[in-house]
Order: structure tokens, then C-alpha cells, then sequence
């Protein structure tokens, strides 16, 4: 018999049963206790308690209070071990159930940390996901650009930079709205990709450099 889709408690309970059944435990032969028997099998008190209360539901052994485990029946172990036998393939379809469970929890939990990762690298992203190179440029004098608001010089659809602040003498307009003007003489300071300062700078009038 295929014992190892059976868990540690019915592992123990047929090996013991197994040795009732072969004479190698005698009837009325008393046990070691339940501490002892942990031992012996290196599982948990626990694991052969539920071990001996399947054996002593099939009257194979009895569990008595403060005087240990006795051996009833010799027939009752070779039943005990037919039933096993006749309900192994059942007992295989549900290991399987079992195993396909944990590795489908197993997978839902990594599914969710993904997921958690994911949202939180959308809400909080890193300094190198958002930044951007900043520029500055001043408005010359005789510039186009000079006396009008933001809104109606689009600055963004011409240049593909967003200005954030115009520094004016002491003065600092940080994240000016649509309705700020320039003036000659202002700092514009915006970000943008690479071509953004010569696209400015031909917006704005500027000499060009080299």
C-alpha cells in the first residue's frame, strides 16, 4: 500500500495497526504512552492522539484514562487495514485535492502581492519615474512672447514643456496658472524631454546657441 498521499496521523495508525495485525503487538499488551509514542514517530503528542483515536474507534486498541493504550483485537487491525485498502483511492483523490488547494492558495497569495505591488508603484512612484529635467530661460527683450498670458500663448502645444514657476526680480510664481503673463526680463523655468530648451527658445525668441 502507497502510504505517502496519507497524512503523519493515519501513517502512524497503520503502522501500528499493521504490527497488531502481524502478532508483533500482542493483545491486552499495554502501549507506551501518548508522550512516549510521540517520540517514537518524532510527531507531535497531538498527531498520535489523533492517530490512536482512529485505531480505538475501530475497537483496535482503547485509550484508557491515566493507564496508557491497550491492544483489543488482532481481527479488528486486519479490518482496519482492508478498509484503509479498499479507500486508498479515495484517500489518493483527495491528497490530490489537497495539494492542487495549496498550490491554488499559494498562487492567489502571489497573485495579491503582485497586485499590492503594483498599485503601490502607481500611487507612490519613485523619484526616477516622475522626474524630469528641469530648464530655465529668460524672456528677451523684444520676445513675442512678452505681455501675454499662458493661455494664450499654449505653450505647452508648441514647445512640449510645462512651465512650473517664473521667477520676477525678488519674486517666485510657483506652478503659475493659465492666466499668468510674461514679461521681458522674467525666468521661465519648466521640464521637459530633451528637445524642450531649443524648442523653447525658438518659441521665446532667444538667439539661438550652438
Amino acid at each position: 500500500m502507497d502510504t505517502d498521499v496519507f497524512p503523519q496521523y493515519l501513517r502512524i495508525a497503520l503502522d501500528v495497526a499493521e504490527k497488531i495485525a502481524a502478532g508483533e503487538l500482542e493483545e491486552r499488551q499495554r502501549l507506551s504512552g501518548r508522550s512516549l509514542l510521540a517520540s517514537e514517530y518524532a510527531v507531535s503528542p497531538e498527531t498520535v492522539r489523533k492517530a490512536l483515536r482512529l485505531l480505538a474507534n475501530m475497537k483496535v486498541v482503547e485509550v484508557r484514562e491515566k493507564s496508557g493504550v491497550v491492544v483489543l483485537s488482532r481481527d479488528n487491525a486486519r479490518r482496519y487495514l482492508e478498509l484503509l485498502r479498499s479507500r486508498q483511492d479515495e484517500l489518493e483523490r483527495y491528497e490530490r485535492f489537497r495539494n492542487l488547494y495549496e498550490r491554488y492558495s499559494e498562487l492567489g497569495r502571489e497573485m495579491m502581492e503582485a497586485g499590492s505591488q503594483l498599485m503601490t508603484a502607481r500611487l507612490h512612484p519613485t523619484r526616477s519615474q516622475w522626474a524630469l529635467p528641469q530648464y530655465e530661460l529668460r524672456v528677451p527683450e523684444g520676445s513675442g512672447a512678452a505681455g501675454k498670458s499662458l493661455r494664450e500663448l499654449r505653450f505647452w502645444q508648441g514647445t512640449g514643456a510645462t512651465i512650473v514657476a517664473i521667477r520676477r526680480s525678488q519674486e517666485t510664481i510657483v506652478s503659475p496658472g493659465p492666466d499668468a503673463e510674461l514679461y521681458a526680463g522674467d525666468m521661465v523655468l519648466f521640464v521637459g524631454g530633451p528637445d524642450a530648451p531649443a524648442a523653447a527658445e525658438r518659441f521665446l525668441g532667444l538667439p539661438r546657441t550652438v
